[in-house]
C-alpha cells in the first residue's frame, strides 16, 4: 500500500469519528415546555410554589417536569386565587416515545400550555358595619387585663 491510501483512510475514520457524533447532536431534537397565564383583570401577580414573584399577567415560564403546579395570584381588590393545576404529559412524551422526541427527531417540540383565571372582586363592607365592629373590639380592649367582677 502506498502511504498515501493509508493516511487518507486515516484521516477519512478520524473524520467520521467526530462528524457522525456532532451531526447527531445537531440534529438532536428537543422538548420546550412553556406555562402561560392570564387572568381578568388584566395584571396581577403570579406566585410560584415557593412563593417567588413570576411576573403581571400574562405571566409566562418553563417548566420541565410534567405533574402538578401550584399558583398564588394577588391582585389589589379582588380576592387572591390559589389554584392548582394537573398538567399531563402528551402523547409524544409518553414512556419510551419519551426517548425519541427529546434525543431523536431533528426539530424542537413546543408544548405551551395556558391557564386562564377569572378573579372574584372582594366584597364591599359598609361604613356602618365596619364601625359597629370597630366599637365592638374597642370594648373588648377596654376588659382585657382587668379582674373579673363579682
Amino acid at each position: 500500500m502506498s502511504p498515501g491510501v493509508n493516511m487518507f483512510s486515516r484521516t477519512t475514520r478520524w473524520a467520521a469519528a467526530f462528524a457522525i457524533p456532532l451531526g447527531m447532536a445537531l440534529l438532536a431534537g428537543c422538548v420546550e415546555r412553556q406555562m402561560i397565564i392570564t387572568t381578568e383583570p388584566f395584571a396581577a401577580v403570579v406566585f410560584d410554589e415557593q412563593g417567588n414573584g413570576l411576573s403581571q399577567t400574562p405571566a409566562d415560564r418553563s417548566f420541565t417536569y410534567y405533574g402538578k403546579y401550584r399558583f398564588k395570584i394577588v391582585k389589589d381588590g379582588y380576592e387572591t386565587a390559589i389554584v392548582e393545576e394537573d398538567v399531563r404529559p402528551p402523547w409524544y412524551e409518553w414512556l419510551g416515545l419519551d426517548f425519541i422526541s427529546e434525543n431523536v427527531i431533528p426539530w424542537t417540540i413546543r408544548d405551551i400550555r395556558r391557564f386562564h383565571y377569572v378573579l372574584q372582586p372582594l366584597p364591599s363592607i359598609s361604613t356602618d358595619t365596619v364601625l359597629q365592629q370597630g366599637s365592638i373590639l374597642r370594648e373588648r380592649g377596654k376588659t382585657v387585663g382587668q379582674p373579673p367582677t363579682p
